[in-house]
């Protein structure tokens, strides 16, 4: 292993690496400080992050001390976070307490400082470690296929090199580094992988890592095409809609189980006693993951960004009084709603006045809203209405219903009036409602 290797590492991670700038997470065990010695003969922008988690007594602070050494020696800024009661640390999963407390520290600092990628010092035996615990969650290629060295604006260019490689190149260069001895003990699943495990396989076979590092590059390639493919066919059943996703059911249903999760899971729907729910659930139902709402519309799985959805309304004052002195009042739907976007369709609505009782109001449909439709016979539901047209459970959340004080139908907008207070030839008082058609 030699710094040329690494800048080559990081060329193949970064177009032109010295016109980044970067922020190292350093521990100050011997990955990471040989990582931030070759940075800094590398001649590149960064900075230097380190946490303090005060979970070793004295041997926490000595870490702390040789990073921060380090930084004053070679002039490079050193951001610190110690861990405090505040951070109220769990009893439990302490790891992946620790893994979030520092990944939001690491956020926080590089976007105050303006800092482009993260880099971590991860190598080839950590990603051995991951590729065994991922075996045994029945991860998949995506868990087999280990660490991603370009993930999201952080970097791993460490990750072709084993330990032994590391440890060398700190020998050779005289690197000062600490080790953490609390990985000698095998009390957390990664340690006893790594401490009873992994030096079993590597018996097994002198060139062990070597053969490892290219099964996981082609496992990285077949992910790669993989993915291309589940691409593909994601554009080929999805349905082309201005405002959401949507993809058909029924195309998506006759896809592989396989085809069907790994659509399904990039919205956060990745468990798989769920998938078959979403395809036998009836019409109208909803499905919610961390991010989306899918909502079932006939043959249309409809996935709703609930971050990028806006509130809608649900209620509007349209007018309080009609004022009597006067033979005609108009109002303008757009003045008040704006454009009626589901359906290009004129409104033209005429009410007699004297029958009405105010003051009206638009809001969304209620379950049990019933009218009396101009150009039937008889009363209609609304639930049914919309349904006879087809409209789509999200049409229907758009669609606004004017109604009076008693909380009465006077029509569905754009589409149909309620007949009974409509204009007749005995009006005297006419309260019209339009839009600009």
């Amino acid at each position: 292993m030699k710094t040329s290797d690494l800048k080559n590492q990081l060329e193949n991670l970064v177009y032109i690496p010295e016109n980044h700038s970067y922020l190292l997470a350093v521990s100050g065990g011997s990955d990471s400080m040989v990582l931030t010695h070759i940075f800094k003969d590398l001649g590149i922008n960064f900075q230097i992050a380190h946490i303090n988690y005060h979970l070793r007594g004295e041997d926490s602070d000595l870490d702390q001390k040789v990073v921060q050494n380090f930084c004053e020696k070679h002039h490079i800024k050193f951001h610190l976070y110690e861990v405090s009661a505040k951070d109220q640390k769990p009893e439990n999963s302490i790891q992946l307490w620790a893994r979030e407390l520092r990944y939001a520290f690491f956020k926080q600092i590089q976007e105050k400082e303006n800092l482009e990628f993260l880099v971590t010092a991860h190598h080839l035996n950590d990603q051995l470690e991951t590729f065994i615990i991922n075996l045994s969650k029945a991860s998949g290629i995506n868990g087999l296929s280990g660490i991603p060295s370009n993930d999201n604006h952080t970097l791993r260019p460490l990750l072709n090199f084993t330990k032994e490689e590391i440890y060398e190149f700190a020998k050779d260069n005289n690197i000062e580094y600490r080790e953490d001895l609390s990985n000698k003990k095998s009390d957390y699943l990664r340690n006893k992988i790594r401490n009873e495990i992994v030096p079993k396989l590597l018996e097994t076979n002198d060139h062990f890592l070597e053969n490892f590092k290219k099964s996981s590059s082609y496992l990285n390639q077949t992910k790669d095409f993989v993915q291309q493919q589940i691409h593909e066919i994601e554009g080929k059943i999805s349905i082309f809609n201005k405002d959401h996703k949507i993809l058909s059911k029924n195309k998506l249903n006759q896809e592989s189980d396989f085809v069907k999760f790994e659509i399904l899971k990039k919205y956060g729907f990745d468990q798989e006693e769920e998938i078959p729910k979403i395809f036998k659930a009836e019409n109208g139902s909803s499905f919610f993951s961390k991010d989306y709402q899918l909502i079932i519309n006939r043959d249309e799985l409809i996935l709703i960004n609930k971050d990028e959805e806006p509130e809608i309304q649900e209620e509007i004052l349209l007018i309080e009084n009609f004022d009597f002195s006067k033979n005609q009042i108009l109002i303008n739907l757009e003045d008040v709603i704006g454009e009626i976007e589901e359906i290009n369709k004129i409104v033209e609505w005429d009410f007699d006045a004297e029958k009405l009782h105010f003051p009206l109001r638009l809001r969304r449909q209620k379950d049990g809203d019933e009218f009396y439709p101009t150009g039937f016979l008889g009363k209609k539901k609304v639930s049914k209405f919309f349904r006879d047209k087809k409209l789509s459970i999200l049409a229907r959340q758009k669609i606004w219903i004017l109604t009076d004080s008693k909380n009465s139908v006077l029509g569905i907008i754009p589409f149909r009036q309620d007949r009974r207070n409509s204009k007749d030839e005995n009006t005297k008082k006419i309260l019209k409602i339009f839009n600009k058609k």
